[in-house]
């Protein structure tokens, strides 16, 4: 049969058990998400010719550049803020787990020992004597009862927190890939206008040996050489300006991937790049769910407005248990007697009557802050949109940039080589010919620079549609 100490504890066991699961109805507001801030549609074409949209298509189908692609992997393996982000996770985590615990009892093991003298003036029997005191048992040290829901909203919030975290780390992984494509390409371009440059020069160098022999025979004269001077000076101050361009260039990917890669695979021209450049962007509305760091935002949102809850609780009595259940005794032998068991049983009772404004000013405290967050959460929207919008803007533009720049360079080229011919046949002045020169050169490097900035506006796109979370596509489903 059981004795009364055993159905004592029983009865404690379930008071507590029940206290943690059941209770915790929540005072936070029921959460409704605002309204979008934007237009239902884009102001450009937001059509495009991939067969997946930005968010299913992975980044090494979208950067087919194997040299490119070994950059990525380097990056998301080695890159410090990335690192950081993930960090963040593992903290927020660690504080969502901590805050979860509080919903459920905790049960300890105790034991303790004492021995001591009591003074013959204080002995009944007027003697001194020694006492001791053994005690075994489990005890459930304070334990609040949730009955309107102040943990729980603070499980809530710490839970939202740690979601939003872990939004945050895809949202850098997007930009990472992201700065590491466009920092790829700034020293793809650089590369290639040095090229240039170094070839004009030598070129130029060529021709100021031929200008020389023709002012050392008086056929040109002295204004001749001069302008073919300050041709090869001019290419000569491109060419160390671009060095150095592409030196910091190569720097920057290095910081971004995290650490040097000597061993990589050849690069193609920024001409060869076969970056997907039409996707489509589909609807404003997608970004809701596209974008990481919308859904960070939302996440913040909704750990705010869980703090009202915890703050709203506050107002309320805070209930909490105390209680043990295990043996004593005056021996050690005698712990486990019959006759030795016992426990304890406290409640207690907090009420807040006179607090000085605290409890107020924490309620206006979290209002405010939903507040807040609610801005911040329009404004990534807003921000989205501006970028997919921008980036749909510049696309069409940037085609037909580039089209009237190929023809721009060969009309040069015609224009130099009808100016070479006049030249020799002593129609054309030397200085139309530098003039002649001069502009190729510069149509060469516009061309270039065109290309590039065609790419990172891809990459723009890609990046604005929440593009860059995979790394491979997802099996193409047929069109129906």
């Amino acid at each position: 049969m059981l004795n009364f100490s055993t159905l004592r504890l029983r009865h404690l066991s379930a008071v507590l058990l029940v206290a943690g699961v059941m209770s915790g109805c929540t005072l936070a507001p029921t959460y409704e998400r605002p309204a979008a801030p934007v237009e239902t549609s884009y102001p450009a074409d937001a059509g495009g010719k991939a067969d997946l949209d930005a968010s299913s298509l992975g980044w090494r189908q979208f950067f087919p550049d194997q040299r490119l692609q070994a950059l990525i992997a380097a990056a998301l393996e080695n890159n410090r803020d990335l690192r950081t982000a993930v960090l963040n996770i593992e903290e927020a985590r660690a504080q969502y787990q901590i805050t979860r615990a509080d919903l459920l009892p905790n049960l300890n093991v105790s034991g303790s020992a004492a021995r001591s003298r009591t003074a013959a003036s204080q002995s009944l029997t007027g003697q001194p004597y020694i006492s001791n005191s053994y005690q075994v048992g489990l005890a459930v040290p304070a334990f609040e009862l949730d009955f309107f829901g102040r943990v729980r909203s603070l499980k809530d919030a710490a839970l939202a927190t740690y979601l939003s975290t872990e939004e945050a780390r895809k949202s850098a992984q997007i930009s990472l890939i992201a700065q590491v494509a466009q920092a790829y390409l700034t020293e793809r371009s650089y590369a290639e206008q040095l090229l240039l440059a170094q070839q004009t020069l030598e070129s130029r160098q060529s021709n100021i040996d031929l200008a020389q022999k023709r002012f050392d025979v008086g056929a040109s004269s002295a204004l001749d050489l001069r302008l073919s001077q300050t041709l090869v000076e001019s290419a000569r101050v491109s060419k160390a300006q671009l060095e150095r361009q592409r030196a910091q260039a190569e720097n920057a990917l290095t910081l971004l991937v995290g650490k040097k890669i000597n061993e990589l695979p050849a690069a193609p021209t920024l001409s060869q790049e076969q970056i997907v450049t039409d996707i489509p962007a589909g609807l404003p509305s997608d970004l809701l769910t596209r974008r990481p760091d919308i859904r960070s935002a939302e996440q913040s949102l909704l750990a705010a407005n869980a703090n009202i809850g915890a703050a709203r609780a506050a107002f309320f009595p805070k209930i909490s248990l105390t209680g043990s259940f295990g043996s004593a005794s005056s021996t050690l032998g005698g712990l486990f007697e019959s006759g030795s068991g016992a426990w304890s049983f406290g409640p207690q009772l907090s009420l807040p009557i006179f607090d000085y404004g605290r409890n107020s000013a924490n309620l206006d405290l979290a209002e405010v802050r939903k507040n807040k967050a609610i801005v911040t959460y329009e404004k990534t929207i807003q921000t989205a949109f501006k970028e997919v919008a921008d980036a749909l803007v510049a696309r069409g533009s940037l085609d037909e940039e580039i089209k009237a720049q190929e023809a721009f360079l060969t009309a040069q080229q015609d224009r130099l080589k009808l100016t070479d011919l006049r030249f020799k046949n002593g129609i054309a002045s030397s200085l139309d010919q530098l003039d002649a020169q001069r502009d190729l050169f510069s149509a060469q490097q516009a061309l270039i620079q065109a290309r590039q900035l065609r790419l990172n506006n891809a990459i723009d796109l890609y990046k604005a549609l929440g593009g860059g979370l995979n790394e491979n596509s997802e099996p193409s489903k047929s069109k129906q």
